[in-house]
């Protein structure tokens, strides 16, 4: 049975967390009974159900980091990283770290009679495929997926094969946008891993805003002062402290 979706009332906060009556369980109809859930709005919302969250609808009640079109959610052992395009000097995308895993999330403008995932699919199917990598459709939490193995450049086996890297290519369409997201690291293979990074996924409230946009566009994601701050000295802490000559992937990162 698919999950309600509620525009929120007036009056309630930003990411639609307000307690209600029916927050803990489903409505209840003047005789005590349950309501039954309606049928989605559109077909893109079925794989949705359960997040992420249009900033209209009423999002479970969480500790979020606000970064414009996006809501992260925020706990412990998760590492927010902002993700900087150098030769632009521009953002494009927000990584959360887990201890084994990490999500990178980007949020797209799109049109609102129909959803734009189908296409980016085909598009990063044939990226992947003409690096040389390999790529399998998934029916997976979120509906269609690539589950791909991307060619690590430089890296090779014993044997002078070349060596691939596990990923994740998810994606919903929501009410005039589309989030996309790439995992990698154990939540691109093992189960476990693979339910923590979508559960995060998840909690993901998009604000697509009232300002018009081409489909495909990437709404702006506006990091405020004193995160820009957390983050630089966090960077700057991992830099110190790594000492391994690993680069860093993405940017500036705050640990919550």
């Amino acid at each position: 049975m698919f999950g309600r979706r509620r525009k929120k009332k007036d009056g309630e906060g930003a990411d639609g967390t307000a307690a209600t009556a029916g927050a803990a369980g489903s409505e209840a109809d003047f005789a005590g009974r349950p309501e039954d859930p309606p049928e989605p709005e559109k077909e893109a919302d079925r794989h949705r159900s359960d997040g992420p969250w249009d900033s209209a609808e009423e999002a479970p009640e969480a500790q979020r980091m606000d970064l414009g079109s996006v809501r992260i959610p925020v706990r412990s052992g998760i590492e927010i990283q902002v993700n900087v395009a150098p030769q632009q000097n521009r953002i494009i995308g927000v990584t959360l770290r887990t201890q084994r895993s990490a999500l990178q999330v980007q949020p797209f403008a799109a049109p609102k009679s129909s959803g734009v995932w189908a296409d980016m699919r085909e598009e990063l199917r044939s990226q992947v495929t003409s690096q040389g990598g390999k790529v399998e459709d998934f029916d997976g939490t979120f509906g269609p997926e690539l589950r791909a193995v991307v060619p690590v450049a430089g890296k090779k086996n014993e044997q002078g094969q070349q060596m691939g890297e596990r990923v994740r290519f998810i994606g919903v369409d929501g009410p005039r946008w589309v989030l996309h997201g790439v995992i990698r690291g154990e939540g691109a293979s093992k189960p476990q891993a693979m339910a923590e990074v979508e559960e995060l996924f998840q909690q993901i409230v998009v604000v697509r805003g009232d300002s018009p946009a081409p489909p495909r566009e990437m709404l702006p994601i506006v990091v405020p002062q004193e995160i820009q701050q957390s983050m630089a000295q966090a960077a700057d802490q991992r830099k110190r402290s790594a000492g391994n000559g690993q680069a860093d992937e993405g940017g500036g990162g705050a640990e919550s």
